[in-house]
Order: C-alpha cells, then structure tokens, then sequence
C-alpha cells in the first residue's frame, strides 16, 4: 500500500494519489500515509530529475498532487490542531536557489506533526525571512540550500537575526544537498537535518 501512494505520486496525477489515499485511509496512520509513502514518492521525484528522467513540470504536478494528498487526511490529524499549536516554523530556499522540492517536502511534513509553518518559497531574499518571522512571531526558520553558492545566504539570516535583536527567541534550522553538521556548527545554526523526518524530530526536540 505504501509501494502504491508512492507510485501514484511518481506519475504525478492527483486522482490517483486521492485514489490511493483514500484506500490507505482505513489501514495506515495518517503520518505513515505522508512520511512513508507520499514523502518517499516525492523524494523519488527528486531522484529522477536530478537524473533528468523528470522535468521541472512532472515535479510541480507531482508536488500539487502529494500537497492534495495530505489535504485530504487533514482531518484525521488532531494533534495539528490549533489547539496543540506546538511552534511556528517559517520555512524557504534562499536567494539564488530555486529548488523547491526537499523543502516543501519539510514543510509538509512539519504542518503533519501538528506545527503551524509558513512556507515562503524558493529564491527568498534574507530580510523576508526575517520580516516573516517577526510578522508571524515564529520559533524557527528553516532554511534550505541545494547549492553550495547559495550557502551563506542560511549564514546571513542568522547575521540579520543577531542584527534585529531576534537571535534569542528565533531557533534556525538548515537542511539541503551541501549542508552538514560542521557547516551549522560554524555559523551557528541550532540544528542541520539530513531529511524531512529528521526535520520533524529535530524541530520537536527544540520546541516542543
């Protein structure tokens, strides 16, 4: 059944992800529906278009269809509800990236576990994750970067953090292709996660 959500995100057609959810919807937990089978899906689409078996519209297609996917099993996740509102996350690529996929992935996968994320996009200038944090009083910003060009822009907001006076009260988090542990350490980011899930568990471990 998993094998199926997944394969049903890698045609990149929204009925037969709805189809397949619905399926799943009596046999499988909601966060197993989204983590292991629509997220592992979605990263396979990754996969092929980094190989250039997938062109950028099957991965937009294929990401309107997971997002219709998790939509549809809103309803059965009570702990995103408001009520339980366990941090605000803002969330984007920043400037001069233009790779969307592993961080709406991330961003999916936070609302699931019941945070209230504010995804800014890709190729997002430093200030406006700054002005979107204050805006929303966010916990956290996650920044993702897929290329190692566009690494110092995770660098700078958390310059302009320090700048703003928001470095105590903001948590930030990095992820992407190029970054690791040792690159979070020297610019003093509070976490690096390798992928979506780990997003989720390091998120939880500092704000929860």
């Amino acid at each position: 059944m998993l094998q199926e959500l997944a394969g049903a995100v890698i045609t990149c057609k929204k009925d037969a992800v709805l189809a397949a959810v619905e399926k799943a919807k009596g046999e499988l937990d909601p966060s197993e529906i989204i983590e292991n089978g629509l997220a592992a899906g979605m990263n396979q689409v990754g996969v092929l278009f980094e190989r250039g078996k997938l062109f950028l519209p099957h991965v937009m297609m294929a990401a309107d269809a997971m997002t219709a996917g998790v939509a549809a099993l809103k309803d059965l996740m009570p702990e995103s509800s408001a009520s339980s509102k366990m941090g605000v996350i803002v969330n984007g690529t920043v400037e001069g990236d233009v790779h969307d996929i592993g961080k709406s992935i991330v961003s999916t996968m936070l609302q699931s576990a019941g945070f209230e994320v504010h995804d800014i996009g890709r190729d997002v200038p430093i200030k406006n994750f700054v002005q979107k944090a204050k805006e929303v009083n966010a916990n956290m910003i996650g920044l993702s970067a897929l290329m190692t060009t566009t690494l110092p822009g995770q660098r700078g907001v958390i310059e302009l953090l320090k700048e703003e006076g928001m470095r105590e009260k903001v948590k930030v988090m990095i992820g992407g292709a190029p970054a690791t542990q040792a690159w979070a350490d020297k610019i003093g980011a509070d976490c690096y996660a390798e992928n979506a899930s780990e997003a989720v568990a390091k998120a939880k471990e500092l704000l929860v």
